[in-house]
């Protein structure tokens, strides 16, 4: 399908890539941006294993179940995030899960008494999420994200298909278009688990000491940071446009 196209920069060739790939489904979607090296180069999966992490994995284990999947372990998580990671690679027959967290020197230099998330939330993200994955990202042209536009007015501009500026590679979101009900309906269709928190009022988990549950009338991701204007960890950032153009 995208043998007639190739890498070039400008805004052109980017609409170019996302209308080849408009009117695809997630699984074939995905199944394009796995299977064309030669376009894309080698892809991971970035997975935080929360609410709505199953959908994505399920779709990408469907299509190729050894691609890696980098987990960011911030050393934050919640017990049951973990427990949940484990039970969602058990299930899907995941085949290359990799954790990275920050490492020693940085931790000692940076957060020692790690307390740095309540004096310093933009920095805390930083060294132990955005390092991290441009560290664990190194060995690879692209990665795949579960972002979606009814998330967050931060996230409503969320195209399937971005360059990832800050990281100089592709960035894929083979899920921005579908709303909450659409997620559920797969979950529930595939048999997919429940992350334990969202029964919880949990409806988007990060880091124990600032993710809160929501109430009913609240943005979905009102529970992290509450009380605070940061409302992102700064893993994603609005991509200029450079990607391809139809030869």
């Amino acid at each position: 399908m995208l043998r007639d196209i190739e890498v070039h920069s400008g805004a052109e060739a980017l609409a170019a890539l996302q209308r080849a790939l408009s009117d695809l489904g997630p699984s074939d979607f995905i199944a394009e941006v796995l299977t064309n090296p030669s376009l894309f180069g080698r892809v991971a999966v970035v997975s935080s294993f929360g609410a709505e992490s199953a959908v994505l994995l399920h779709q990408v284990a469907k299509v190729a179940p050894s691609t890696p999947v980098i987990f960011i372990d911030t050393q934050f998580h919640f017990d049951e995030t973990i427990a949940y990671r484990d039970a969602l690679v058990s299930q899907l027959a995941l085949q290359d899960v990799r954790c990275y967290s920050i490492d020693p020197l940085s931790q000692k230099r940076l957060d020692p008494a790690r307390t740095l998330h309540l004096t310093n939330p933009d920095r805390c993200c930083h060294a132990r999420k955005v390092e991290v994955l441009t560290r664990a990202l190194r060995d690879f042209d692209g990665w795949i994200s579960g972002q979606k536009r009814f998330q967050s007015i931060t996230r409503a501009g969320v195209e399937r298909v971005d360059w990832d500026t800050e990281r100089s590679m592709w960035k894929f979101n083979p899920l921005a278009d579908w709303s909450a009900d659409d997620l559920e309906t797969y979950r529930v269709a595939h048999g997919l688990p429940h992350h334990p928190l969202v029964q919880l009022g949990y409806a988007s988990v990060g880091c124990a000491p600032c993710t809160s549950p929501v109430a009913d009338d609240e943005d979905g991701r009102a529970g992290r940071w509450r009380g605070q204007q940061k409302l992102e960890c700064g893993l994603h950032r609005n991509p200029n446009i450079i990607a391809a153009s139809v030869a």
